[in-house]
């Protein structure tokens, strides 16, 4: 199922779940000329479309691309609009974070929940370093918040470990995150948590942000905590500031279509 989520509706061009990557690709293969002058959304029986030139845009997998809410569809539809000359993909994450859930999620949204709870299993919140103390604190101040939520508004709770020897988690808890993902096994709204999560590494993270607890900007540093350590203490190349600045996009791209699917 993660080769499914990994761009599936790019086929070759963007297969590489690395978006530094998947640009490279793209730069080595000519970009479609754009074809189309007008962008609209149109309502449609239970949901709203994305038109070019007053035709419906359709998947790679050849389904309409509806989505439930306006707001939504105008996030594909801005995307679209966007485009200069040529159409860039790699600009378009909303775009191609609804192919991946009409073409891949929708499925067999099972799988992807099953794959969030495998991420629950071995969640980044629960492996914390033991020095130097200043990471130590700055984990406790980022992480602690969220777990003692998943304790009190989920139900569920997590063991701690100290570096990166496996720590077994209740499976009562991860019973309990289950049971809340079927709650939300629409396959965009999965879609959304499934790539928050596998950014950020911690189901918890995407979850808060999915109940409202946390927003984009604490979550995704939440889940870059040591990155960010290690960036303060030792720099980051050009090529790493890439990948990040990617990867960032991609998790607001999937932030913002939760929150345009709850209008």
């Amino acid at each position: 199922m993660r080769d499914i989520l990994n761009d599936l509706e790019a086929g070759k061009l963007l297969s590489d779940p690395d978006p530094v990557r998947r640009a490279q690709i793209q730069m080595k293969t000519p970009l479609p000329k754009r074809f189309y002058a007008t962008v609209s959304v149109a309502p449609i029986e239970n949901g709203f479309a994305v038109h070019l030139d007053g035709k419906p845009v359709r998947t790679p997998g050849k389904a309409l691309l509806a989505l439930p809410t306006e707001k939504a569809a105008y996030l594909v539809a801005e995307e679209f609009a966007a485009q200069g000359e040529t159409i860039d993909p790699v600009t378009m994450p909303v775009m191609r974070l609804v192919n991946t859930a009409l073409d891949g999620v929708a499925i067999d949204p099972q799988a992807v929940l099953e794959d969030i709870l495998r991420f629950a299993a071995s969640d980044l919140l629960c492996y914390r370093a033991d020095a130097p103390q200043g990471l130590v604190e700055r984990q406790n101040e980022q992480w602690d918040p969220v777990l003692d939520w998943a304790r009190a508004s989920l139900g569920a709770r997590f063991n701690l470990a100290e570096g990166i020897i496996h720590v077994e988690q209740p499976r009562e808890s991860i019973a309990v995150l289950g049971a809340h993902l079927g709650q939300r096994a629409q396959p965009l709204r999965l879609a959304a948590i499934h790539v928050m999560t596998s950014l950020t590494g911690s189901a918890l993270l995407a979850l808060a942000v999915d109940f409202g607890e946390l927003d984009a900007e604490a979550a995704w540093a939440a889940g870059h905590v040591d990155e960010d350590w290690q960036i303060e203490h030792w720099g980051q190349d050009a090529e790493a500031v890439a990948r990040r600045s990617a990867r960032k996009r991609d998790m607001m791209a999937a932030v913002g279509l939760l929150d345009a699917l709850k209008v």
